[in-house]
């Protein structure tokens, strides 16, 4: 049986909705690396790391997206947990993140 396109947005609306938690789960994590690289004086940017993790991606990626897709995706997110962090180190203001 054949799903008609107002249940596949459905479908699509509840991945939002996981995505969101799991993003925002991710951010969390990011600023508490972030505090732990202030207080060990580590730099925010670490190329090394990123190169394992578009790498990790790439190799588990199933498809239907294709690999530089997936690159594209999760620089996105890295970049946007790297603003976290830079905002946090650098003392510009406090970041409160709600659970």
């Amino acid at each position: 049986m054949r799903m008609d396109i107002n249940e596949i947005r459905k479908r699509i609306d509840l991945l939002d909705d996981v995505l969101l938690r799991i993003f925002n789960e991710r951010a969390r994590l990011a600023l508490e690396i972030g505090h732990m690289k202030k207080g060990l004086n580590l730099p925010v940017f670490d190329p090394t790391r990123e190169k394992r993790i578009f790498a990790r991606m790439k190799e588990d990626n199933p498809g239907p997206l294709d690999d530089g897709a997936i690159v594209r995706l999760f620089e996105r997110v890295v970049d946007e947990s790297r603003r976290l962090e830079r905002i946090m180190s650098h003392g510009d203001e406090e970041l409160e993140v709600s659970n």
